[in-house]
């Protein structure tokens, strides 16, 4: 009866699939964002929301894809955000937004939650998907972050694409720089990234986009792959009409981007400089590691009431080491989704949904 049985389970091993046995080890979770700012429903078209629901939609499922089979975090996050990358939607890579020289430069990290390892770029042009190059750092370099045209240089020693101007350019984009000049011209204030009511720009056209100002335009991704790695990676033009190379949070370990096995993974996007100095991403791990929090009330701790008290707008995705999603953000809409460990699909744009 024994041998029986022992014949029985081995004939059972050899039919399994590298695969299937890859998925006994645990299950898997993605989620996204898009970026937060003013959405709401009245300024959006129903076609625009449907795109972006189904751009999302694709970039979930395209990592997750990667997930199923087995793929490692740091795989399946780079497979994410390219798709974001290579949509006009975001502002990110194609769709980044202009400065005020009326070119593109990008920033993206990638975060490996098992080892604490990160790659990130900053201020960097030309680069097709940048969150590839941020990879390439962590993986082929001794630095963390790799800045301007010396990392530009290095990434195609690397053999990273590179794509001319044209490829970065949208007119709806294009429209945002403008308005922000015309605001930067009519308020005698050289760069304001945040207007405020009184000094925003009449132009009806920039008025059509969610968030004409493009101050909240980030990408980002966190998972957890059927290791239980965490890994998370944000990718982002920055701010519409930025100048003096500014560059935000988002390739900042700890203020847009932080990812811990032990813990969490994050992702923001938001008002960069408050990100930094409160080093939001970070801080939602350290609540759950000292404070034994959840991932939800960590999450809204410093999103809804550190944050928003001093005056910095945004949201975060974050996973905790169990695949729990969190999604908080203290705006009137963030772009986000996630496919949970159960394999339910979410999208969402609008707070309350």
């Amino acid at each position: 009866m024994k041998k029986s049985l022992h014949v029985f389970l081995l004939a059972l091993l050899i039919s399994i699939s590298p695969a299937q046995a890859i998925a006994e080890k645990g299950r898997v979770a993605i989620a996204v964002h898009g970026g937060a700012g003013t959405m709401k429903p009245s300024r959006a078209t129903p076609e625009l929301e449907r795109a972006y629901r189904e751009a999302l939609t694709v970039a979930l499922k395209t990592g997750y894809a990667v997930l199923e089979s087995g793929g490692s975090g740091l795989d399946a996050a780079v497979a994410t955000i390219r798709v974001m990358e290579d949509s006009p939607l975001f502002n990110a890579a194609r769709g980044a937004v202009f400065n005020s020289s009326g070119g593109n430069e990008f920033d993206a990290i990638i975060m490996d939650g098992d080892t604490l390892d990160a790659g990130a770029v900053a201020a960097i042009k030309g680069v097709r998907n940048p969150i590839e190059l941020a990879r390439l750092v962590l993986e082929r370099s001794p630095h963390v972050l790799l800045v301007g045209e010396s990392a530009q240089e290095w990434g195609r020693e690397q053999g990273i694409e590179f794509q001319d101007p044209e490829y970065f350019y949208t007119e709806r984009r294009w429209k945002s720089l403008e308005a922000a000049r015309e605001r930067a011209r009519q308020s005698g204030i050289e760069f304001d990234p945040f207007p405020t009511q009184e000094n925003k720009t009449q132009d009806k056209e920039a008025a059509k986009d969610f968030d004409p100002s493009g101050r909240f335009g980030t990408v980002g991704v966190v998972v957890l792959d059927r290791s239980g790695r965490l890994t998370a990676a944000t990718s982002t033009g920055g701010l519409t009409n930025k100048r003096w190379g500014r560059v935000g949070d988002t390739p900042i370990i700890g203020a847009g981007t932080y990812a811990d096995s032990r813990t969490c993974a994050v992702s923001g996007t938001g008002h960069g400089e408050y990100f930094m100095r409160y080093m939001v991403a970070y801080d939602i791990c350290a609540e759950m590691k000292y404070q034994g929090r959840s991932i939800q009330v960590a999450a809204e701790s410093v999103v809804m009431d550190k944050l928003k008290s001093a005056g910095g707008n945004g949201g975060v995705i974050a996973m905790d080491a169990q695949g729990n999603i969190a999604m908080v953000f203290n705006t009137p809409g963030m772009y986000r989704g996630y496919i949970d460990i159960e394999g339910k699909l979410f999208t969402g744009i609008y707070a309350g949904e």
